[in-house]
């Protein structure tokens, strides 16, 4: 008996890594180096970690893999982002019941998300935990997570510390459901409620807030910064505003995007379900100065304001 009829196939994840490195050559080795960048006075590294739960469900009821690799960093960094942070490099852990082309996929995903946010794919781990069940081809018994680090001078991080009463709040368009709410929606797949031929949106990629977050901090006084996952408008947004403060949302400031609106129809869930459960359309916040303005060409909506 060998590790290949255990279901372990080092072959195969050799081959993997080999092709993965033709595209990120810092990979392959037992650890990944990355050079702090120059001109920061008090540099601070921010981290976080995070994962897509399970909407890759949806990906193995559709077998398309090549958008959950995006979503995996955008949840990553869309969080390390919202101290002011620049993101740096990133790292994934993915593990498989096999070594099979799905895992090509899900890196080409990976390495579209770095690219978005300008940022290095530095390294990661590929596990192959076979089922003790032969014969083992379980290509898609998949489980991801992803690991951010960014950087921001020490007296330039945004903490919320500064937002005061009548500061605005705005929204950031999301590009559907993103990454959270799936449990509920396999619930409704599972009754039948809904079915993801008829909602193939489902699937796509979380929004990547870095490029947009970078733009606006070289022009605006953005005072705090939210990422609207699980829990929605309602659990996220407060994180970043002091006590004694509060957030007034309006959710008639924007236009909630249909595929809300199918999955509240399907389920007959109440509104303030809804908005406990999903983005609605808002995937990040920011909190700015109420004489503030936003450039018209940056798609936003005025959301609420900040009340004490």
């Amino acid at each position: 008996m060998d590790y290949k009829t255990a279901g372990v196939d080092i072959e195969a994840g050799n081959a993997f890594v080999e092709r993965l490195k033709k595209k990120a050559p810092t990979i392959g080795g037992f650890n990944g180096m990355f050079k702090v960048p120059s001109g920061y006075e008090e540099p601070v590294l921010v981290s976080g970690a995070d994962g897509v739960g399970t909407k890759i469900n949806i990906a193995k009821i559709n077998r398309e893999f090549n958008t959950i690799g995006i979503d995996l960093v955008a949840m990553c960094v869309n969080d390390v982002i919202t101290c002011g942070a620049k993101p740096l490099y990133f790292l994934d852990y993915i593990s498989t019941g096999k070594i099979s082309p799905i895992i090509d996929e899900i890196m080409e995903g990976i390495l579209e998300g770095c690219e978005i946010a300008g940022m290095d794919l530095l390294g990661g781990e590929t596990a192959e935990h076979p089922r003790p069940a032969p014969p083992p081809t379980y290509d898609d018994d998949l489980d991801l997570a992803g690991f951010c680090t960014g950087i921001v001078e020490k007296n330039e991080i945004i903490d919320g510390s500064l937002i005061k009463k009548g500061d605005k709040i705005i929204g950031l368009p999301s590009s559907g459901v993103h990454s959270n709410g799936y449990s509920l929606i396999h619930e409704l797949i599972w009754r039948q409620k809904i079915k993801y031929s008829d909602m193939p949106e489902l699937l796509t990629p979380t929004t990547i807030y870095a490029p947009i977050v970078n733009r606006l901090l070289k022009d605006l006084p953005i005072l705090g910064m939210a990422h609207i996952t699980g829990g929605g408008i309602p659990e996220n947004l407060p994180r970043c505003i002091p006590d004694g403060l509060e957030a007034r949302v309006d959710y008639n400031s924007w236009p909630m995007p249909e595929v809300f609106k199918k999955i509240q129809l399907a389920g007959e869930i109440p509104e303030e379900e809804m908005k406990k459960v999903f983005n609605l359309g808002i995937g990040f916040c920011l909190i700015i100065p109420s004489d503030v303005n936003i450039d018209n060409t940056i798609p936003h909506w005025e959301i609420g304001e900040i009340y004490g």
